[in-house]
């Protein structure tokens, strides 16, 4: 059974693993996060981290990945993840969106804050598929998915953002 937010429970921020987490991401690294908020969060309870790659299977370091178009065609079938050596990885990465959104709503998580410009965490930008370094607005897998579920995801520089909309209870 999922757990669903209540006005009595505590409002809960699901976070990408790989923030001041373990050195989880594609290439062995992890991201710093310096702020009050985060502070505040932590001391409050607040954080679920979750990674939908390590949670469907992919290990540490591994090929980088991204994908063309936007990410409700990945979901809906249509679009595909590839690694940079060509291997096809969309199931996965599907996989660990679904993953996600089942934390996010078992843990009663009303917000999401997750890695800007992973193929599965962007919420403001993504790599554009060429593996050349370029990168056009978008959202990744994870983050459209947890949209789609109506839990609002923030990047990792939008904490001011993502604390009103948890305060809002959006």
């Amino acid at each position: 059974m999922t757990a669903r937010y209540t006005e009595q429970s505590l409002r809960k921020v699901l976070v990408s693993g790989c923030l001041n987490g373990p050195p989880i991401r594609h290439n062995g690294t992890n991201i710093e996060v310096r702020s009050p908020i985060w502070t505040q969060w932590v001391a409050e309870g607040r954080l679920v981290p979750f990674c939908g790659e390590i949670a469907a299977g992919f290990q540490v370091p591994r090929p980088p990945a991204e994908f063309t178009g936007d990410a409700s065609s990945v979901l809906a079938g249509r679009g595909v993840v590839v690694e940079d050596i060509g291997t096809d990885v969309t199931t996965r990465f599907v996989r660990g969106a679904r993953l996600a959104v089942a934390k996010a709503e078992d843990e009663g998580c009303v917000v999401a804050v997750l890695t800007d410009g992973s193929p599965s965490c962007g919420s403001t930008f993504i790599y554009d598929g060429t593996f050349t370094g370029d990168t056009h607005p978008g959202r990744g897998v994870v983050s459209q998915l947890l949209e789609d579920h109506g839990i609002p995801v923030f990047a990792e520089t939008q904490l001011d953002l993502a604390d009103e909309a948890l305060r809002r209870g959006d």
